[in-house]
């Protein structure tokens, strides 16, 4: 079958499975609204990073991100449903190049929807304190905010078809992101800037004084994410539906 329309019928999956515009649409609403509290934010503080306070909404906005990601991957698994995919779609390959795809796209548009207003509403509470920013780091902020949380949904996407269940995978990178990754950032230094969320923050802030920029970093959370759909494609192709 031609990818095309592979890509259609994995589309209309994700626009009528209900959970799964709702997850995007979290992704906006939290997003934006802890942006806009973290607005409020002292701009006296010495480690005072206007970019990163004012799109630090991203940073519990993303388990939105992991969820749609997690999720539409996730619902193969349930009713027989990979099966009957698999049954239209013998190519498995195909067949996850194209669910991958579906999952990118939203996830990268609505990321970069969010990332911009999440930066205008921040700035808005921010005043005089966001002045400095430039409109080159403005920019690099909100692009390099999308694909991160694009990535983020690949990441997760890739980790459910391995482990063949949304929960699972929810359980492993929800605590991860949220505990794991600053508790091993502070007992390890700079190991975890290598991590996948760690290094793909990096785009977020104006400075960044760690082993990685704001490119290099995304590279790093590109890697991990490239691991991970290599390892569910893998489980695709040789596990039984």
């Amino acid at each position: 079958m031609a990818f095309a329309p592979v890509l259609r019928s994995e589309w209309l999956k994700i626009r009528t499975l209900r959970s799964l515009p709702g997850a995007l649409l979290a992704l906006f609403a939290a997003t934006t609204a802890f942006s806009a509290i973290a607005g409020v934010s002292d701009a006296s503080d010495p480690g005072f990073d206007p970019l990163f306070t004012a799109l630090s909404g991203v940073i519990p906005g993303q388990i939105a991100a992991i969820s749609f990601g997690a999720m539409a991957v996730s619902s193969e698994f349930h009713g027989g449903a990979l099966r009957l995919s698999l049954a239209a779609v013998p190519q498995r390959g195909r067949w996850f190049a194209a669910k991958a795809a579906v999952i990118a796209v939203p996830a990268l548009l609505v990321g970069l929807v969010t990332a911009l207003v999440a930066l205008l509403v921040a700035r808005a509470g921010l005043g005089p304190a966001s002045e400095g920013l430039s409109t080159v780091e403005q920019v690099r902020g909100v692009l390099g905010c999308g694909v991160y949380l694009m990535l983020m949904a690949l990441f997760a996407a890739g980790v459910a078809a391995l482990l063949r269940s949304g929960v699972a995978t929810l359980s492993l990178l929800v605590p991860f992101i949220l505990v794991v990754s600053f508790v091993i950032g502070d007992a390890t230094g700079t190991v975890a800037d290598f991590l996948p969320d760690k290094a793909g923050q990096a785009v977020l802030r104006e400075t960044y004084e760690g082993t990685l920029g704001p490119w290099s970093g995304l590279a790093v959370t590109a890697l991990w994410t490239a691991a991970a759909l290599l390892a569910g494609a893998w489980s695709v192709r040789r596990r039984d539906a």
